[in-house]
């Protein structure tokens, strides 16, 4: 996991008095915001807890340099850092003066969704739920690059507040070759959204912090015209959705239906129920409960039906760690009560499906794959991610080293495409006798497949 927060380009706009304390700190790179209030003296809020920085207290001259030194406060009084993801938040008075700034650091931050890599590459819609605060934004920031530069995609980001992509009029490098439509004010989101589609011809949409009727009823337009969304909404998990009327229409809407006095026995129920009443514009749900702890719905229809009912219903619970081991689980809720399901027979259909996606993904297919897990494979990858390769491998359980150095190599994978131009590489491979696997097209299943055919 690579981390790029620029953090420099925001320490250098800061009070002189500030540079050096932060400059010299020991959790400098565990920062999260600075906050410089009128009167009081400058707190730092890092992962661990809030710190004040200096003795002195902020004055009205603190203020006013470092207003000079960010863009322009927009109509929601944000600003940012050119070329940076850098969000500057300011408090005004009644005379509509400055009085208090807040500074988030921003971050990009690579290999963070190696976790949800077979969602994205089943093109549904995906819908991230958290909390302010908990890296949502980061998170699509990171989806939108491995969209674009990985799977090739098409891909506009809808920046209403320029947090995806940075405040500047050339995009941050985060996002990679996504293309970025900002937004002139917040209230017209909905309307560049429907416009992306109409006259940029993208495959995926990718939104932050929908929040209004007129957005969910743009994503419902757009998901009905096949094109792929990726957004997020401020909520801890997926009832806080059904019980919220605005935004209930992204998984389908929520509607009273009266039942006849024969279905009502039959089911078991009151006459007077929930049940959705459309098919759900996001097909896929994931909470970010914790960062390296995040609750996965695959099939957001069945949940949902489950959850009104009052049934059991199956989600994913999937964990992560920096050593880039990745644990899933299948978990049954009822009414915030949880318990693991130790035996496959209690499964229904959701869990089936649960559990056959995480085979799926971690269990090898093939025994024979055992003898190439008994010895460490060096690899030269050429245009293919090396995040999408070590998560391939350490999924199947394989030793292996990735090398620049073709020399060094007992093996070539890379993108046919790529390397059918690359006469110089496959010269230097024949004369080493080093074996060539090209794949036509990047994914997981892909590599996956590969990976089983060179274990035979």
């Amino acid at each position: 996991m690579t981390i790029n927060n620029d953090l420099e380009k925001l320490i250098e706009n800061l009070p002189f008095f500030l540079q050096e304390h932060l400059n010299q700190h020991t959790s400098k790179s565990q920062l999260i915001e600075i906050v410089l209030d009128l009167g009081r003296r400058p707190e730092a809020r890092f992962v661990s807890g809030p710190e004040y920085l200096s003795q002195k207290i902020i004055s009205w001259q603190d203020i006013d340099y470092m207003t000079k030194r960010v863009s322009k406060f927009s109509n929601e009084n944000r600003a940012g850092i050119e070329r940076t993801l850098h969000r500057i938040s300011c408090i005004r008075n009644r005379q509509f003066l400055i009085n208090g700034l807040t500074c988030r650091v921003g971050r990009a931050v690579f290999g963070t969704i190696s976790i949800v890599r077979d969602l994205l590459e089943s093109e549904k819609s995906i819908l991230i739920l958290g909390k302010p605060g908990v890296g949502k934004t980061t998170i699509i920031r990171e989806i939108a690059r491995v969209l674009a530069d990985e799977m090739e995609k098409r891909v506009i980001i809808i920046d209403t507040s320029n947090e995806i992509a940075g405040d500047s009029d050339i995009p941050h490098s985060g996002i990679g070759r996504a293309r970025r439509m900002q937004v002139a004010k917040t209230e017209l989101q909905h309307q560049v959204m429907i416009e992306a589609v109409e006259n940029h011809m993208p495959e995926v949409i990718i939104i932050d912090e929908i929040g209004t009727e007129l957005e969910v009823l743009a994503a419902r337009t757009i998901a009905e015209k096949g094109v792929q969304l990726v957004g997020t909404t401020h909520g801890n998990c997926l009832e806080n959705l059904i019980k919220n009327p605005p935004l209930a229409d992204l998984i389908g809407g929520i509607q009273y239906v009266t039942l006849s006095d024969d279905e009502a026995k039959r089911r078991g129920t009151q006459k007077s129920i929930l049940e959705r009443k459309a098919y759900p514009a996001f097909e896929v749900i994931i909470e970010i409960n914790e960062q390296n702890s995040w609750t996965i719905h695959e099939e957001v229809q069945n949940s949902v039906d489950l959850l009104l009912r009052g049934n059991f219903f199956v989600s994913q619970i999937r964990q992560f760690s920096l050593a880039e081991k990745i644990r899933i689980k299948s978990k049954r809720f009822q009414n915030t009560q949880t318990s693991l399901i130790k035996n496959s027979t209690n499964l229904n259909e959701s869990s089936t499906f649960a559990q056959r996606n995480w085979i799926s993904i971690n269990q090898l297919k093939d025994e024979k794959a055992l003898k190439l897990k008994s010895k460490k494979l060096i690899i030269y990858s050429y245009s293919i991610s090396s995040n999408l390769l070590k998560e391939v491998l350490l999924k199947m359980g394989f030793k292996f080293v990735l090398t620049n150095e073709i020399k060094k190599a007992e093996v070539i994978i890379g993108l046919k495409k790529h390397l059918k131009q690359n006469f110089k590489l496959i010269t230097m491979a024949k004369q080493r006798n080093i074996p060539i696997y090209s794949l036509n097209q990047v994914s997981f299943y892909q590599l996956s497949k590969l990976i089983q055919f060179l274990s035979l």
